[in-house]
């Protein structure tokens, strides 16, 4: 069995569209305090931009974690 674990954060930016930017392979464990201040230096050092301008404000963040099992077919 495989286990994944991905991180999300949606932010909001300059032209009030959303942005999602994905971290595979989140560690274990993980806050909430730890995610918004990533989230808070990731706005703040202006590094990511898209089609909606630079990153403003957070709006989300989750952590998906999935597991999977190979069947083996016969």
């Amino acid at each position: 069995m495989a286990t994944q674990r991905v991180l999300e954060m949606d932010f909001t930016s300059e032209l009030g569209k959303s942005q999602r930017i994905r971290i595979y392979d989140a560690r274990d464990p993980l806050t909430g305090a730890e995610v918004a201040t990533a989230m808070d230096s990731i706005i703040t050092a202006n590094i990511f931009t898209g089609p909606g301008g630079n990153l403003t404000g957070k709006t989300d963040a989750r952590l998906i974690i999935t597991d999977s099992t190979e069947l083996e077919l016969i």
